[in-house]
């Protein structure tokens, strides 16, 4: 096990929302269209043939007109808004792409357990000793331990050993923490699991980032951290 201090660079992540293509409002636009055309016809011919001793109402008539217009105007607005919402998604589409492969952040404190190792971020506004206790999937206790927190972030790494020394398998761990100041006063440990993306789902939406089996949305992700560099031997 190993406690490191880091820092990190918080990323704004956009979450992301799949495309699919509707035909409602080409249609009601069809239908409100159509009626239009009707409406001038109709009130082209009642104009025609109307009574010289009783005419036509010409105020209701100017009043449809411009109702018409209107609900026309907005369906056209809504095909406008449509398009850009549609170029919007495909570049959110693109955007989650980007993160396979890399290591990230997210809130929560559920790790993967791959490789004999997990990691955690623990944040902490000032300095404090913490008690950091690990929890299979069953609820079993496989790991605690003692450790002195700076203020700021801290990197939690656990080998996936247990205290009697027993290596436990690859899966799912909670992390959770139980902290004090120097003056002895209870604080709360914020917790963050991390890990690598290892695909994008751009059917669901929004689109969803899987991590160690896990699924996130683009926004639960807090960071996005650079790969070591590989040492020559």
């Amino acid at each position: 096990m190993s406690v490191d201090a880091t820092t990190t660079t918080p990323v704004v992540a956009t979450p992301v929302t799949s495309s699919s293509s509707s035909t409602t409002a080409s249609t009601a636009k069809t239908g409100i269209a159509d009626n239009f055309q009707t409406f001038l016809t109709l009130l082209t011919t009642q104009l025609q043939n109307q009574n010289p001793l009783d005419p036509l109402d010409t105020n209701q008539f100017t009043q449809q007109l411009v109702q018409f217009a209107g609900v026309e105007q907005q369906l056209r607005s809504n095909d406008q808004l449509k398009s850009l919402i549609d170029l919007q998604k495909s570049a959110q589409a693109t955007a989650a792409l980007a993160y396979v492969g890399n290591t990230v952040a997210v809130d929560g404190s559920t790790g993967q357990l791959n490789n004999g190792s997990a990691t955690w971020n623990l944040k902490t506004d000032t300095a404090a000793n913490a008690t950091i206790t690990i929890t299979s999937s069953n609820g079993q206790t496989v790991y605690s331990g003692t450790y002195s927190l700076n203020q700021g972030n801290t990197s939690f790494v656990w080998d996936g050993k247990g205290n009697d020394g027993t290596q436990w398998p690859p899966g799912a761990y909670k992390l959770t923490t139980t902290a004090k100041d120097t003056s002895g006063n209870t604080i709360a440990i914020a917790t963050e699991t991390q890990g690598v993306v290892d695909s994008v789902d751009l059917t669901s939406t929004p689109a969803l980032l899987s991590i160690g089996g896990q699924n996130y949305t683009t926004d639960q992700i807090k960071r996005v951290m650079r790969p070591a560099a590989a040492s020559s031997g």
